[in-house]
């Protein structure tokens, strides 16, 4: 009973981080690194934008992940 609740749990945490990766933007910086657009105020503030938000969530997700994928090999 067990195995199949944390299989379950791990199908939610993989179809959660193939949303969360798909809806991060891309790390190329374009012609604004040009510029000095990577020094402003949103380059600075990336921790309490939405990009920085969802970055700690992949993390979060990822070690989910990888725990329950070693539990769930164990099991």
């Amino acid at each position: 009973m067990l195995k199949i609740i944390l299989s379950v749990i791990f199908v939610l945490i993989c179809l959660a981080l193939i949303v969360i990766i798909l809806l991060q933007e891309g790390k190329s910086a374009g012609l604004g690194s040009i510029s000095g657009m990577a020094d402003s105020y949103w380059g600075k503030n990336k921790g309490r934008s939405m990009e920085g938000t969802l970055e700690k969530i992949t993390k979060v997700a990822a070690v989910l992940f990888m725990v329950l994928a070693v539990v769930l090999n164990v099991l």
